[in-house]
């Protein structure tokens, strides 16, 4: 049996590379026993490295929380679509350490990342919530300021059922006031 991590103090940095191993063996397994993401299969290390370094490169925030040495949540922002007219909004993932979850991680980082997102000059984030009884995901997003916008019903199928895809949404900084 594991023990729960009792993270007493939180750290926040940017994502290194070195971090990879670590946020891949916390998303395989959201991916794996969760409904968060409607990934199937867990990607591999390099697949991660190549993600992060993707958003990274584009000018995306990726942070990282660590209770001591240990990774214990990670989070980034990424292009809401790929069209040109869509470049002030971007859209938020958060998974938190299984063990890590409860302690306000998920909220620490979700606030860090609406600043560093508000930092590089965006505008409005979304979140695109897997599984519309995922009410942890949406009251985290409600305590900082998301609104619910719609919820797209069976849109998913894992797990052997179908699941919705819940949108939330939040402005950033001017929000949709007029771009300078």
């Amino acid at each position: 049996m594991n023990t729960p991590l009792h993270p007493v103090q939180i750290t926040l940095h940017a994502c290194e590379p070195a971090d990879i191993p670590e946020i891949t063996a916390i998303y395989a397994d959201a991916v794996t026993y969760g409904t968060a993401s409607f990934e199937l299969e867990p990607p591999m290390i390099d697949d991660m490295l190549a993600r992060r370094a993707a958003l990274v490169d584009a000018g995306y925030p990726y942070l990282v929380a660590k209770a001591g040495e240990k990774v214990v949540g990670y989070a980034y922002a990424g292009a809401y679509r790929a069209r040109p007219a869509y470049r002030g909004t971007v859209e938020n993932s958060v998974y938190v350490h299984p063990e890590a979850k409860g302690y306000g991680i998920g909220r620490t980082l979700l606030l860090a990342l609406i600043e560093a997102s508000e930092t590089r000059g965006f505008r409005q984030m979304v979140a695109v919530i897997g599984d519309s009884g995922n009410t942890a995901s949406r009251r985290l997003h409600e305590s900082v300021g998301f609104e619910l916008t719609g919820v797209l019903k069976s849109v998913g199928w894992k797990h052997g059922r179908w699941l919705d895809t819940v949108l939330m949404q939040r402005p950033l900084g001017p929000g949709d006031g007029l771009p300078r």
